[in-house]
């Protein structure tokens, strides 16, 4: 402690007031008054390590005119209700391991400067509902042991919340966060409601022992979090990572306008994803889910690279890249190849070297290693696609690409000996030109052996007999 403390006990951290060497709590009536009477609004507020007792909190709040200026109750102990409703902080408040024995209620309050509750211990219920802070606010920390209010509340300059321990219900709905929250490493004993919170917030590594509810209309993170039940995601104009997120229950997430990163992610139960107004995911790479649907989303850019259920994954009315069209003659077999326009993974667009697969004058380079050992995943990974889109025609250009991986990749001579027919029966317009093709072969073969057969038939005509 770096202040002089009380002489009534050694036991006793609160600071002594001048001239009396004992802090507020073990003031005699009359020195009590004298202090309080000292206090106006506005100026310095220095209770650090204090027992305050609810009727020296009323006497101290009502000599400031519910408008103290610094005010310093670091380690402070309240042991009876704490109710600020409509108190104006002037300064910066420091609360600093503070302990609440009962109820601490700043519902309405408002903080001009900052306000910190670090490591502060919060016995009973904590309400914020409707706090505005100009500037920025942390409970770094700080344990919170019953339900924890904080919607409708405002931020200036943030919220901090690192290691924090929320044991009970949390709800932030309908704050705004300024500069933004961090719940880095904080954990959660019961439901988080964090609805149509105004700002950006950060979960990594966070502990979500019950169901949980995030919105956010800045960049939303909750990479590494780990949720021992449902995890339920709603963003809209933003960015969201979800990397090596682990989900033991149903997973849901709705993107409008937005873009979201699940790289890595483990999602035990049933997952969902959703998307509107273009919204994308960028990464399906190492993901671990046995049940995965992806509804309206833009996949032109996801790597699905190492997904570990490919087979559990359902697409409907999702976008992916497409290659262009033309005709392309190599020394490769077969020589020459006919491409028409089909929807492709960007895995394959990586395979081939980049960007070149979209190229219209083909469908790009071949790998540089046709036998590459991923273009036989990535053949196993679209035909397994392919067979749960809702989409005919994704599923045939699924299909078409299958066959072509697997030729890449040199699994069976037969196979590409086979690849022209095989692929282009995969799609109706390249069947119709192959009928057409073989029909007009056949056609122009039966006329040549027809007229053939006339000429060596036709009798000859024997000389005249008169002359």
């Amino acid at each position: 402690m770096d202040w002089v403390t009380c002489t009534h006990s050694a036991a006793c951290t609160g600071i002594a007031r001048r001239p009396y060497d004992l802090c507020l709590a073990h003031l005699p009536p009359d020195q009590l008054a004298a202090a309080i009477g000292e206090m106006h609004p506005g100026r310095l507020l220095d209770l650090r390590g204090t027992v305050i007792g609810g009727d020296l909190l009323a006497r101290v709040i009502e000599a400031t005119g519910g408008r103290p200026g610094r005010t310093r109750l670091d380690r402070a102990r309240f042991g009876g209700d704490v109710r600020l409703t409509g108190v104006v902080f002037a300064g910066d408040v420091s609360l600093d391991g503070a302990v609440f024995e009962r109820l601490a209620s700043f519902f309405g309050a408002r903080f001009e400067g900052n306000l910190s509750l670090a490591d502060a211990r919060f016995t009973r219920e904590l309400s914020m509902h409707g706090v505005t802070v100009r500037g920025h606010v942390s409970l770094d920390r700080a344990v919170m042991a019953r339900d924890a209010l904080f919607s409708q509340a405002s931020f200036g300059r943030g919220l901090s919340c690192e290691r924090a321990r929320f044991d009970g219900y949390a709800t932030f709905d309908g704050a705004r966060l300024g500069d933004g929250a961090t719940f880095r490493g904080a954990r959660f004993g019961r439901t988080l409601s964090f609805r149509k919170v105004v700002g950006s917030a950060g979960f990594d590594a966070a502990h979500f022992a019950a169901n949980a509810y995030l919105s956010a209309t800045g960049r939303l993170s909750a990479a590494r979090a780990r949720a021992d039940a449902s995890l339920d995601v709603s963003v809209t104009g933003c960015g969201v990572d979800l990397r090596r997120v682990e989900v033991a229950g149903s997973t849901t997430l709705r993107l409008t306008g937005s873009h979201a990163d699940l790289e890595g992610a483990v999602l035990r139960g049933q997952a969902t994803v959703t998307g509107r107004g273009g919204a994308s995911i960028t990464s399906l790479r190492h993901v671990d889910a046995r049940s995965l649907a992806l509804y309206g989303l833009d996949l032109s850019a996801c790597r699905f690279a190492g997904l570990a259920h490919p087979a559990g994954v359902r697409l409907k009315d999702c976008r992916f890249a497409l290659t262009g069209r033309g005709v392309r003659v190599s020394m490769r077999r077969p020589m020459v190849r006919w491409f028409s326009r089909r929807s492709v993974l960007a895995d394959e667009r990586a395979l081939r070297g980049g960007s070149g697969l979209l190229d219209p004058a083909g469908s790009g380079p071949e790998p540089r290693d046709p036998g590459d050992l991923r273009a036989g995943w990535l053949a196993t990974l679209y035909a397994e696609l392919g067979r749960r889109a809702d989409d005919r025609g994704l599923s045939l250009d699924f299909a078409f690409a299958a066959t072509e991986m697997r030729r890449l990749a040199g699994h069976r001579w037969w196979e590409a000996a086979s690849w022209p027919l095989v692929a282009a029966g995969a799609r109706m317009g390249r069947a119709a030109g192959w009928i057409v093709l073989l029909t007009a072969i056949a056609a122009g073969a039966m006329l040549l052996s027809t007229a053939q057969h006339a000429a060596h038939s036709s009798p000859h005509q024997p000389p005249s007999a008169h002359r």
